[in-house]
């Protein structure tokens, strides 16, 4: 399922034109990544959080060269679904669909 599919499913269900729901669904996506981006975590109840998860610096290595370089400390963005969530899911999936190409 895409955007355009979230938007329309969820006009059709509610009678909101699809316009004023990719500008709430927009508007949402925009306020979850401004909140990541200040390092707050946002937590939705019975769906998920979206959280920042701080990865420690590492050694890696460059393979075409041969060397090995250090890999800053960064942050990554995350998602961690809601128990109740994840029992819905488990629930009602009972074997996944042929993989598309959804580039």
């Amino acid at each position: 399922m895409r955007k355009a599919d979230i938007v329309a499913t969820v006009s059709d269900k509610t009678g909101i034109p699809k316009v004023d729901v990719l500008v709430s669904l927009e508007s949402f996506f925009r306020e979850v990544k401004i909140s990541l981006a200040q390092g707050e975590n946002v937590y939705i109840r019975g769906f998920g959080s979206f959280v920042v998860k701080r990865r420690a610096k590492k050694i890696g290595r460059h393979i075409k060269e041969n060397k090995a370089i250090e890999i800053p400390e960064h942050f990554i963005p995350s998602f961690k679904p809601a128990k109740i969530f994840v029992e819905q899911v488990k629930d009602k999936v009972t074997e996944l669909p042929d993989e598309e190409d959804n580039d």
